[in-house]
């Protein structure tokens, strides 16, 4: 991975290189470096603890990702492309200033660069958190400054190309690990299906195992997030062409769903199975008693997976954590620099000296990346935070200014304040919510609400 990044450290001339990779990406490469971003570390340590909890019942979380992807080819590609051509965008927000002028595209980069360096620290989290328990010999932060350190430096020096094209690689090393290694052994590990029913309920075995609530949770939480990620937007602007770009996305989707989800799930479940069976016991998790559900595919490949299986294992998870990690970094790296200190100091010019202005500020921001993470202390709080704030924000103002009429910036700036303000307000009180539906959709709803009542009241 360092290496591709040495490789394109080299190779870039431009800020255009760095950020969107010249725009010149082929589909299966942009395809694959989405569905490995969209599906990471976070993902793929939650998407087994869902198939602990729930069984494969859990995969239904990524088929949201399949709706997302598959509807943003069709919807929001074709227009944003049309607007990348036309403008020369790096980011998102850039469209925001666009419809919307200067202020409110500042603010759509603020939200943006807080919500993905967020998700990268989650991302590293979720890698030291796997090598922790799975080595108890290496602590958290150890973990944390070797992962961390790994994914800045290629992201730092390579930029977008490097991420894409090691993302590439990261994800047949996943689907490799996933098929061939971690779901075979610890099938016959546990004794095949017919000790899956003994020793788990029917419910475990069924699709069905899902309320209707949680369903809505994922799609308002998920299917958005393809509408407002700027990681997809640099993949956008970075395609060759508008086929090419939607080709990638479906290609994205299908990998999402069914492939990645069921693959996830099944894994998970089989943790149960072991955990059930007492096969945790000399690790303190005893049958019948309780365990963080986020621990129990770690534990399961530490338990099964004898040397060097366990460590192509490993290689496939870290691949998704890196793989995620070094979008994310590019992704703040691109608001700030392009959304923030240019428009604040008024910056021109797209040379080699701005190139290396772009590179050390990715390390910075990697860096300070990876000093939040060694505070934060769950996976998916840290993941709901930085989701929810960026959905919630910005999924309003971006849906009424492509397809809405004459966008209102005081509505959009307003919407996309309040809508994140609201959903973070309610995580953090930990209130009971009606239908217990999740905090994204009160926010959604109340920037909705605010953005056509105050360009109603304006008109």
């Amino acid at each position: 991975m360092l290496s591709v990044g040495v490789y394109f450290f080299y190779r870039n001339k431009s800020q255009e290189d760095y950020y969107i990779g010249g725009r010149s990406m082929g589909s299966w490469h942009v395809g694959l470096s989405v569905v490995a971003t969209d599906v990471g570390g976070g993902f793929s340590i939650g998407l087994g603890g869902l198939g602990f909890l729930m069984g494969i019942a859990g995969s239904w979380m990524l088929f949201t990702g399949l709706i997302g992807a598959w509807l943003s080819a069709v919807v929001l590609i074709p227009l944003i492309t049309r607007l990348s051509d036309k403008h020369k965008f790096f980011t998102l927000p850039q469209i925001f200033g666009h419809y919307y002028g200067p202020r409110v595209a500042l603010m759509a980069g603020v939200i943006s660069a807080v919500g993905y360096l967020g998700f990268t620290s989650s991302q590293l989290l979720a890698g030291a958190k796997l090598a922790s328990a799975t080595f108890p010999e290496i602590d958290l932060i150890t973990a944390l400054i070797i992962m961390g350190v790994i994914a800045v430096v290629y992201t730092g020096i390579g930029g977008l190309k490097a991420v894409i094209y090691t993302d590439t690689v990261q994800w047949i090393i996943i689907i490799s690990g996933l098929t061939v290694v971690g779901i075979p052994v610890a099938y016959f590990a546990v004794g095949g299906i017919d000790a899956i029913r003994e020793s788990l309920g029917s419910e475990f075995l069924s699709l069905g195992n899902v309320r209707w609530q949680q369903l809505v949770n994922w799609a308002v939480t998920i299917i958005p997030i393809w509408f407002v990620g700027m990681t997809l937007y640099q993949r956008m602007f970075a395609s060759r062409s508008v086929k090419s770009a939607k080709k990638a996305w479906f290609i994205a989707g299908f990998f999402e769903w069914p492939i990645m989800a069921f693959m996830g799930a099944i894994l998970g479940l089989l943790a149960r199975v072991a955990f059930e069976q007492g096969m945790f016991a000399h690790l303190g998790y005893h049958a019948g008693g309780e365990m963080d559900a986020e621990m129990g595919l770690p534990v399961l490949l530490n338990t099964v997976l004898p040397a060097g299986f366990m460590g192509l294992m490993l290689a496939a998870y870290f691949s998704a954590i890196l793989s995620t990690a070094d979008s994310c970094l590019m992704a703040a790296s691109g608001n700030i620099q392009t959304d923030m200190l240019d428009k604040l100091f008024r910056v021109s010019g797209r040379g080699r000296a701005r190139l290396k202005v772009s590179q050390l500020l990715t390390l910075i921001l990697g860096t300070l990346a990876i000093l939040l993470a060694s505070y934060m202390a769950n996976v998916l709080d840290l993941m709901l935070y930085s989701y929810a704030f960026m959905v919630s924000g910005l999924f309003i103002p971006v849906v009424a200014a492509l397809y809405g009429k004459r966008p209102d910036p005081v509505a959009a700036l307003t919407a996309m304040i309040t809508g994140g303000s609201v959903t973070i307000i309610l995580v953090v009180l930990d209130l009971r919510l009606p239908f217990d539906l999740d905090e994204n959709i009160f926010g959604i709803a109340s920037a909705a609400v605010l953005y056509w009542g105050i360009r109603f009241i304006r008109r």
